[in-house]
C-alpha cells in the first residue's frame, strides 16, 4: 500500500455494540474479520484476539488471515489459545487448552480497561492493543465458554465491563450462548443446511485457515 493510501486515524461516530456470532454453520469468524477490515479500513483501531482457534497444529496453518491482517495499519492480531481442539484427542493436552484459554481471558480484561474514554478518540494505527481499540474482536471465546474452558459468568463480567464507545465482537460455539443473548445488541445464529466437512471434505486452506 502506498503511503498516501493509507488510512488517515478517525474516531467511529456510533460504535459500542455487543456482536455475538454463534452456530454450526461456516462464517463466524470470517464475518467478524471482514468487520474488523472494513473498520480497519475507515481508520478505526481493531485488534482480535483468538482463543482456542482449533483444527492446526502451528501458526502457519493460520497463517492467511494472519498474514492479511499485517497489511492492514490499525489491524492487529494476537493468538491466546491452543493449536488444535480440547477433547478432540488430536494430542493436545486439554489442561493447556484451558490454562491458555483464562490468560486469553486476562488479556482481554486488559484491553478492556486500556480502551476506556477512547471511543471519540483517533487512535495511533500502530498502538499497543491495551493503550485503546475502537473495535476488540474475540473470536471462539463463546467455544471456550461452551467447552468449560472459560466461565461464562466470567464473560459476562467482561461484556458489562466494557466502556460505552468500544464495539465487542465475540464468536465460536455451536451452543446458544444464552448468557449472553439478552445483553448483546446483535446476536447472529450462522447455521448449516449442508457443509462438504459432512462428506468426508477436510478444512481447506485459503477457505478455512
Amino acid at each position: 500500500m502506498r503511503p498516501e493510501e493509507r488510512p488517515t486515524p478517525q474516531a467511529p461516530p456510533e460504535f459500542g455494540l455487543v456482536q455475538v456470532w454463534w452456530g454450526d454453520g461456516k462464517g463466524k469468524t470470517t464475518a467478524a474479520l471482514g468487520m474488523g477490515f472494513r473498520a480497519a479500513g475507515h481508520g478505526y483501531r481493531v485488534h482480535l484476539l483468538q482463543f482456542m482457534k482449533g483444527g492446526a497444529a502451528s501458526v502457519e496453518d493460520v497463517r492467511g488471515e494472519y498474514a492479511a491482517i499485517e497489511q492492514v495499519d490499525g489491524f492487529s492480531y494476537e493468538h491466546s489459545g491452543h493449536y488444535g481442539w480440547h477433547g478432540f484427542a488430536d494430542g493436545s493436552d486439554d489442561d493447556d487448552h484451558a490454562a491458555r484459554a483464562q490468560g486469553g481471558l486476562e488479556r482481554a480484561r486488559d484491553i478492556v480497561d486500556g480502551a476506556r474514554d477512547d471511543g471519540s478518540t483517533p487512535l495511533p494505527l500502530d498502538g499497543d492493543p491495551t493503550d485503546g481499540v475502537h473495535m476488540l474482536i474475540l473470536d471462539e471465546i463463546l467455544y471456550a465458554a461452551n467447552r468449560g474452558l472459560v466461565d461464562p459468568d466470567d464473560v459476562v463480567d467482561l461484556v458489562e465491563s466494557k466502556p460505552d464507545d468500544l464495539e465487542l465482537v465475540c464468536t465460536g460455539g455451536h451452543e446458544r450462548p444464552t448468557y449472553l443473548t439478552d445483553i448483546a445488541d446483535l446476536v447472529t445464529e450462522v447455521r448449516k443446511e449442508c457443509h462438504p466437512i459432512d462428506s468426508g471434505q477436510r478444512a481447506r486452506k485459503g477457505t478455512e485457515f
